[in-house]
């Protein structure tokens, strides 16, 4: 409570006392701006200024209509290449590939299958060459397995 009145009727009085000094005002000329605005609101459109660019939260939807007309369609993404290695689905051209020898440890073993997956894995590679990817990790898999079994 301010001087013996609630905050509330405090505003209230300062307003009603706006109120009276805009009717004071009302008999001088009608200015641009309104009571109680900050000049954020209201503001005067110079000349040469279009009342288009005033209005920032717009502008962006106004260039999009520019870009849509000198655009002539939509630009589709090119086809898919299919990789030269992806070809390659012969059981002998993918254990040529691998170079599985006598040599090749369970470790090395292992190596040389996550470093096949990451070059071939069906999941890594465009949806139309997926058949090919897949043929070569079933074929890879089958032949390092193979190969880990001659081990043991």
């Amino acid at each position: 409570m301010l001087f013996g009145q609630s905050v509330f009727q405090s505003v209230l009085e300062r307003l009603k006392a706006q109120d009276d000094t805009v009717e004071d005002d009302a008999e001088a000329p009608a200015a641009h701006r309104v009571a109680s605005l900050g000049t954020g609101f209201a503001f005067d459109v110079m000349e040469g200024v279009s009342v288009a660019s005033q209005r920032i939260g717009e502008a962006y939807f106004d260039n999009l209509e520019h870009e849509a007309a000198a655009k002539p369609g939509p630009l589709l993404p090119p086809a898919p290449v299919m990789p030269d290695h992806l070809t390659r689905t012969a059981p002998q051209e993918v254990a040529a590939e691998l170079a599985i020898s006598a040599a090749d440890t369970p470790l090395t073993l292992g190596e040389k299958r996550r470093a096949f997956a990451r070059a071939n894995h069906p999941d890594g590679v465009a949806l139309p060459f997926r058949d090919n990817a897949t043929k070569r990790m079933m074929l890879a898999n089958l032949l390092i397995d193979e190969a880990l079994r001659r081990l043991r």
